[in-house]
């Protein structure tokens, strides 16, 4: 029998039972969308990290305060001390290394901003001059912070796009006057919209001096040092000059840490890869279910086709040949399967992303590839009991449809 023989037998049995054939497709399609359309949200979230940090340039190195330990926590968590302050002075010690070549200081906090009769809760950000080139952003109009001593607080402000349209409308911002807190300050820059970075909307944000901040929230400690390198063959000597740095005027004390953006964006890429893995691997599990499906069904058919089997077997039929058939009828239904899941996986994935954006939703080659073996395997595996079942039966009972 031709390998064509083969396919067109396998073919004719499952158009002999349509019922039978869409439900076991639908089991196996259904399977193999779930695995496509989950990793794909699963490798969407791991590009959308990775270019979130990508926004933050390529030579960044992050000092915080605090000592990161391996159980993930600072030494003086436990007794209830607080981490050292981070301050301004330390901030600036830091260009004393010669392969930094800015540095730009960072507070946060919440406070409200108003004009007039319209007020709301924004994010202010504290920095120096040199965070607009660190953190890649631009200016849609106006002038960023302006340079000089960062001890300094001058009353000025920049706004993020989606904050100036809500106080001012159409109307020009810059050089106009909002009230933040409980302190005047002039409108300098507009930022242009750039979205989300980081868990920040920048649109949302408003940055003022280091300084000013420092006074507008009563506090004198950094929540963190933007550090650029001047290339990227010196990030291993930035951060070992910046933890010598801190060390020498913390009393040798090691109360900071180091990182650099290659170092988060690596430990980010393997926990994300390895969720992606293990809900595709989920969603396989029901790619299993189909294939017990597809035995069960099978099982049956062989009840169901005896006198056929047995018909086979007195022309001359080998037992293997009657296991090939199986099988064949088989791996076709997992192929059509398979085919109809990637189709509604992939139009899945296409929905998702229009709903969120943001994401950039595809599934990996990888999955696709495995989604497919496993239909396919499942699906020939779960065969064999019942191929090897008519393949042991009697012709002369067969023929007597026993």
């Amino acid at each position: 029998m031709r390998l064509l023989d083969v396919a067109q037998f396998a073919t004719g049995s499952l158009r002999g039972s349509p019922t039978r054939t869409l439900l076991m497709m639908l089991a196996m399609s259904i399977g193999v969308a779930a695995v496509v359309v989950l990793t794909a949200l699963g490798e969407g979230a791991r590009r959308y990290v990775v270019g979130q940090f990508s926004s933050l340039g390529t030579n960044l190195v992050i000092v915080l305060p605090g000592r990161t330990e391996t159980a993930g926590v600072g030494p003086g968590i436990m007794s209830g001390q607080t981490p050292r302050e981070i301050t301004l002075d330390d901030a600036e010690a830091l260009l004393r290394s010669p392969v930094i070549k800015r540095i730009a200081p960072l507070t946060i906090g919440s406070a409200s901003i108003s004009r007039g009769a319209l007020n709301r809760e924004v994010v202010v950000a504290g920095s120096s001059a040199d965070m607009l080139g660190i953190r890649h952003m631009s200016m849609a109009v106006g002038e960023f912070l302006p340079a000089g001593d960062i001890h300094e607080g001058a009353s000025v402000c920049v706004l993020g796009n989606q904050i100036a349209r809500e106080l001012f409308g159409n109307a020009a911002a810059v050089g106009q006057w909002v009230r933040i807190g409980d302190r005047r300050v002039r409108v300098i820059g507009i930022l242009s919209s750039q979205g989300e970075s980081m868990g920040m909307r920048t649109d949302e944000l408003v940055i003022v001096p280091v300084a000013t901040s420092h006074q507008l929230f009563n506090t004198s400690g950094l929540f963190r040092v933007l550090i650029e390198a001047k290339s990227r063959d010196v990030i291993e000597q930035v951060v070992r000059d910046a933890e010598e740095i801190m060390v020498a005027r913390h009393s040798g004390e090691k109360d900071v840490t180091v990182i650099t953006q290659d170092a988060v964006l690596q430990t980010f890429d393997r926990i994300l890869t390895a969720l992606t893995m293990a809900v595709g691997g989920i969603a396989a599990i029901s790619l299993a279910v189909a294939g017990v499906l597809i035995m069960n069904v099978m099982l049956i058919a062989v009840a169901q086709r005896v006198k056929e089997i047995g018909l086979l077997k007195a022309l001359g039929a080998p037992g293997k040949r009657i296991r090939n058939l199986f099988f064949a009828e088989a791996a076709l239904l997992s192929a059509i399967g398979s085919v109809a899941g990637l189709a509604l996986g992939y139009a899945g994935s296409f929905v998702i992303g229009r709903i969120y954006p943001m994401l950039p939703v595809s599934p990996p080659w990888w999955a696709v590839l495995a989604a497919v073996a496993t239909a396919l395997g499942a699906g020939i595996l779960f065969s064999v009991w019942p191929a090897r079942r008519a393949a042991k039966l009697d012709p002369v009972a067969a023929l007597a449809g026993r």
